[in-house]
């Protein structure tokens, strides 16, 4: 790495580069008094979920049998989407957490996607971050990151903005992926369909860990992984006259100074840039010869 991470952390905790003024004002991530119910149904394994005594922390767990998860029962067509999350400790190969948004809660096959994806591994081995994005059922589009952090120790936070101009995937409030629009009609930009929010817990030792080398280790199930403090700070969609049919600039994720990464935001950018990313389908020229238009951007 061109810095030792040590020496990052302590520049971002003294320059306080890691939230613009929009973000830090507008979205908090902390849902204090946040009811599961009011906000989510359980998918799987009604047995594979429980929650702390009070209600503020979930676990999805996975075993043999079965896995878990859930999803908003409201979608959305954009906003800024928060959830803090501690993942699966340990061994956790062939383990995969997702925390996604998607227009069609059946995979259908012309859905529109946004994806974080948690690929376990070995114990001691780092974990994997996965992110993809959808338009009309047409993916590949991912790159894999590398975490600056052992997310399996405490909470992290994954946040989601999305709007007419950009796509942005933060960790920590730190911009990993910048997913840009170019202000035309195309087939690369997710911004005609609302989306639930979803997360689920599930096994993928096919492709998951090392192409799907590493299998997972049943003798040592339930994996679990944790959430709190969901935020959904966006246009609600509501049939059948939708508010949300065309950008207004009354939120501050729908406003000038969300349209693209701020200075600081873009020093984070290029730090992650440089010692953070394992694969960009944009590099892969084996896999795609011609590069995808929104590529160029």
């Amino acid at each position: 790495m061109s810095m030792h991470l040590s020496s990052w952390i302590l520049l971002l905790a003294s320059a306080s580069v890691l939230t613009c003024t929009c973000i830090s004002n507008a979205a908090s991530d902390n849902a204090g008094g946040f009811s599961f119910k009011d906000s989510f149904d359980l998918t799987g394994a009604e047995d594979h979920f429980r929650t702390s005594p009070d209600g503020q922390v979930w676990y999805l767990s996975l075993d043999k049998k079965a896995g878990c998860g859930f999803q908003t029962h409201d979608r959305y067509r954009f906003g800024w989407f928060s959830m803090k999350l501690r993942l699966v400790g340990g061994d956790s190969a062939g383990v995969v957490t997702a925390y996604y948004m998607c227009s069609d809660l059946g995979a259908a096959p012309d859905r529109d996607e946004l994806d974080f994806e948690f690929l376990g591994n070995r114990s001691g081995q780092p974990y994997t971050i996965q992110t993809n994005v959808y338009k009309g059922g047409v993916g590949g589009r991912e790159m894999r990151h590398q975490l600056w952090f052992d997310p399996t120790e405490d909470f992290h936070t994954y946040s989601i903005l999305w709007n007419q101009h950009q796509i942005v995937f933060f960790v920590d409030r730190v911009p990993i992926r910048v997913y840009k629009n170019n202000g035309k009609p195309n087939n690369f930009f997710p911004n005609e369909k609302p989306m639930y929010m979803l997360s689920s817990i599930w096994n993928a030792d096919d492709w998951a860990t090392r192409g799907g080398l590493e299998k997972t280790n049943w003798t040592i199930a339930p994996f679990v992984s944790s959430y709190k403090d969901f935020n959904a700070d966006g246009c609600k969609w509501e049939d059948p006259f939708p508010k949300c049919v065309s950008t207004t600039g009354q939120n501050w994720w729908d406003q000038y100074e969300a349209w693209a990464l701020t200075d600081s935001q873009q020093e984070d950018s290029k730090w992650v840039w440089r010692n953070m990313v394992i694969y960009d389908y944009c590099k892969d020229s084996e896999r795609y010869p011609k590069l995808p238009e929104e590529c160029n951007l």
